[in-house]
């Protein structure tokens, strides 16, 4: 296929996904209609709107020839989808009760769709619920859309060192598409029984209906939104808590372990990058939990607070029990650390990945007994598996196109006019798709509705870079890509 056949293709996919989420807006609407909640006509009326123009682009495309399965036209469908959902999603929010500026509601529906969970939204406990509803659906297809990402296309691209979890259904050979078909209603199975659990066991915590659905919806999809300003904060007792704990842990968790252990019939392996990152978790709460032993409020209530807060971060849900910024000096470079890590490869969790954390530690190790003995050979190991050099190059690749990409992004924000905290952990949470920064304005208390409109802008493109491990979006600049 030539590069017009390709684009026909893509565009023609991209407006039945538009199809899709115009139908998924009728939720709200439907909703509103049975509970009389306030505004959801706007929903109706955006549903309308939106999937009378992606019928006609659907119908205009409907004779692009089939695509292939190319590296160019994976590169292609993947940004045209991430870039153009969340200008979809926006709708509902720019005529719906909230009255978002199109700069606002883009940045909210991107936060949403990369499940990175900032906000410009303020005063959430008085909004209307069909907007609160919307969020929260907005998150969960984004986080279903990173694990097809993730466990499918990903790996199919060769992005970053993603093809070290290339799944059989993954392989280009003997005719793909059947078991990416099969592999996704597998994936779809495992992410709503999650949600259901989720939102059975936030009820049996306390919370109501409404707010068990929304924050099962955000929790499994690390997402972070919530009905409330305070976040998790605004609910009393550890037993909320514990419940996001376990399920921003589930959430982060390559979605292929699930697969395995539902399927297979064999014993596998645990993933080591699974037992690093139980492992982090439990050495940062410990160490919090340490640290905050002087405090009067010393107990399993701060302890279900460390451990919920640490899991939020690390697996960049972005919800907020407390402000952990108050917690004394080690607090704020602990967490400033664990925003780096995110959560593991194949699943909801954006940041750099913790498998991308082990291949860094075997270079280190490789590198250092080759100084010692030059002539030895010393194989580079992910587990007990031998990985190929190529794919510990691409991993180490898009952790220098990751660090780079945060500092052209820090100096624009800082043009913008924005405070150097402000500036760098902006650009540092919407990379790694964790939610709040640090400091006063977007830290844990605060949110980005007062950054102006340049600084969103540019905030949204970084929130779907990360998405796209970077390099997935900057293959688009290469002239060779658009060579047929």
């Amino acid at each position: 296929m030539n590069l017009l056949d390709e684009f026909r293709s893509a565009l023609h996919v991209v407006a039945v996904v538009a199809l899709a989420l115009a139908a998924i807006m009728l939720a709200p609407a439907g909703f509103g209609w049975l509970l009389n909640w306030p505004g959801t006509e706007a929903f109706a009326v955006s549903a309308l709107m939106v999937g009378v123009v992606s019928l006609l682009v659907a119908v205009s495309t409907w004779g692009a020839r089939r695509p292939e399965l190319t590296t160019r036209f994976g590169f292609m469908l993947v940004n045209m989808l991430w870039w153009v959902s969340p200008a979809i999603c926006a709708v509902p929010l720019m005529f719906g009760p909230a009255h978002l500026s199109v700069v606002d509601a883009y940045f909210e529906s991107v936060s949403g769709m990369t499940t990175t969970g900032s906000t410009v939204m303020a005063g959430l406990d008085g909004f209307d619920p069909a907007t609160l509803l919307w969020r929260s659906i907005i998150q969960w297809l984004g986080g279903l859309g990173m694990l097809s990402l993730g466990l499918i296309l990903l790996p199919f691209l060769s992005v970053g060192g993603m093809q070290l979890f290339r799944m059989e259904s993954s392989d280009r050979a003997d005719k793909p598409m059947p078991r990416f078909v099969a592999l996704s209603k597998t994936i779809l199975l495992i992410y709503v029984g999650l949600t259901a659990a989720c939102t059975a066991l936030y009820a049996l915590a306390g919370m109501s209906a409404f707010d068990a659905l929304n924050h099962a919806f955000t929790t499994l999809s690390t997402g972070g939104y919530s009905t409330h300003d305070a976040s998790m904060g605004h609910f009393e007792g550890s037993g909320v808590l514990w419940v996001g704990t376990v399920f921003m842990i589930a959430g982060s968790l390559p979605f292929s372990l699930y697969i395995v252990l539902m399927f297979s019939r064999h014993r596998v392996g645990v993933d080591p990058q699974v037992k690093v990152f139980i492992g982090i978790i439990a050495a940062a709460t410990l160490l919090l939990f340490v640290g905050r032993s002087g405090d009067e409020a010393h107990g399993l209530h701060a302890l279900a607070q460390d451990a919920f807060n640490v899991t939020s971060v690390i697996s960049t849900t972005g919800y907020a029990a407390g402000d952990y910024t108050l917690w004394g000096t080690l607090a704020v470079p602990v967490f400033y650390v664990l925003t780096f890590l995110g959560g593991c490869a194949g699943s909801t969790a954006g940041g750099l990945k913790t498998y991308r954390l082990i291949v860094m530690i075997e270079l280190i190790r490789t590198s250092l007994a080759e100084l010692l003995h030059p002539r030895g050979v010393f194989p580079m190991r992910y587990g007990s598996r031998q990985i190929a050099p190529e794919i510990f190059r691409s991993a180490m690749v898009m952790m220098m196109a990751f660090i780079a990409t945060l500092g052209l992004l820090s100096i624009l924000l800082g043009a913008c006019g924005l405070d150097f905290l402000t500036a760098l952990t902006g650009a540092l949470t919407a990379i790694t798709n964790v939610g709040p920064g640090l400091g006063g304005v977007i830290g844990p208390s605060g949110n980005f509705s007062t950054l102006p409109d340049t600084a969103k802008a540019l905030l949204s493109v970084g929130m779907v870079l990360g998405r796209l491990e970077i390099l997935g979006s900057l293959v688009l600049l290469s002239p060779l890509f658009w060579r047929d």
